[in-house]
């Protein structure tokens, strides 16, 4: 039987070639060896932002771009968070195995409360967030969680979670394993972190011609400014994105630029027909599925009752163990 992942990202909308170049592709990519569960964590988005407004049709955006990128959700079941309540049960129960000091110790929880500015108003919730990841990993008794590196000890507090529940009450739980995987991060156009919070993004969904918009406000080389000028390819966000979508021509493109014979002008150029070709099937599918939506009901539905499947059987293991109920 083939091991068993669960990833998930948070519903913010439509995708960036930040979230595709760091997780979805390599989801894509797991299908065949691996039996993937995809989770839309809506609980999760409520950590850091209480609007609840959009998060409907934030979901329906990002699923769209889950299968426009090639999740198959025959064989990857896609499911809400919120719509499979034994989620929650579990995580209350998890939660009293866990102490507050163990979970002020995470320095991924302590990194994002600083860069929120929360450090001395952090919610429960955000603070006990980590618990909740546990409970989605553990209640469908996935082998491997794949993460960057920044995310391993949220794996790590799942694995103690696990060893005590198993330890206190019974041989339920497997203990997962992170699957570190050598995550590529993008820049934003700018050079900070991509975020559309930031507007320095390019959607996977963007049209040739929004593409072209906003290669052209990239920052390159700040010494380089007119042609002939001798380029520093290594600190030039452009040149980093030729790397990841124009491997065929890097080499060409490395040389001229430092020799001065490629112009920022053309590179960009260069680099949104690239771009915007490399992501024609994409937006080809993407176009299919938002003028059928209904069929993207139809996929979260039946990825929830697969979902739901697995949990309740989860938890009757969980309350036999326990003697409760």
């Amino acid at each position: 039987m083939k091991k068993r992942i669960l990833s998930g990202m948070r519903p913010t909308g439509k995708l960036h070639l930040g979230n595709y170049v760091g997780a979805l592709e390599n989801w894509v990519k797991l299908q065949g060896e691996y039996e993937n569960f995809h989770l839309v964590a809506d609980w999760h988005l409520l950590t850091t932002d209480l609007d609840t407004s959009k998060i409907k049709a934030n979901t329906i955006d990002m699923v769209i771009d889950w299968l426009s990128a090639g999740i198959d959700p025959k064989v990857s079941p896609i499911f809400v968070q919120s719509q499979i309540k034994q989620h929650a049960e579990l995580f209350l129960l998890l939660s009293m195995l866990v102490t507050i000091p163990r979970l002020e110790r995470n320095p991924t929880v302590k990194e994002q409360a600083k860069d929120l500015g929360l450090e001395s108003n952090m919610a429960f919730g955000h603070l006990g967030y980590p618990v909740l990841q546990a409970a989605d990993i553990l209640i469908y008794k996935a082998h491997l969680v794949p993460v960057g590196e920044d995310q391993m000890p949220h794996v790590e507090l799942t694995r103690e979670i696990a060893r005590r529940f198993n330890n206190t009450y019974g041989n339920v739980f497997i203990i997962p394993s992170g699957k570190v995987t050598d995550f590529a991060r993008l820049p934003g156009l700018d050079g900070r972190k991509m975020s559309k919070s930031l507007g320095n993004t390019i959607l996977l969904s963007d049209s040739p011609e929004d593409i072209e918009q906003k290669v052209k406000r990239a920052i390159t080389d700040p010494q380089k400014i007119r042609l002939g000028d001798p380029g520093r390819p290594e600190i030039c966000n452009v040149f980093i994105y030729h790397k990841k979508f124009n491997p065929e021509e890097i080499e060409a493109i490395e040389k001229d630029c430092r020799s001065g014979a490629l112009g920022c002008v053309a590179c960009k150029k260069n680099l949104a027909q690239k771009l915007a070709a490399y992501f024609a099937p994409f937006r080809e599918k993407r176009s299919y599925y938002e003028q059928h939506i209904d069929e993207i009901h139809d996929v979260i539905a039946q990825g929830n009752a697969v979902a739901r499947e697995v949990a309740m059987a989860t938890m009757d293991e969980v309350y036999q163990v326990m003697n409760l109920g």
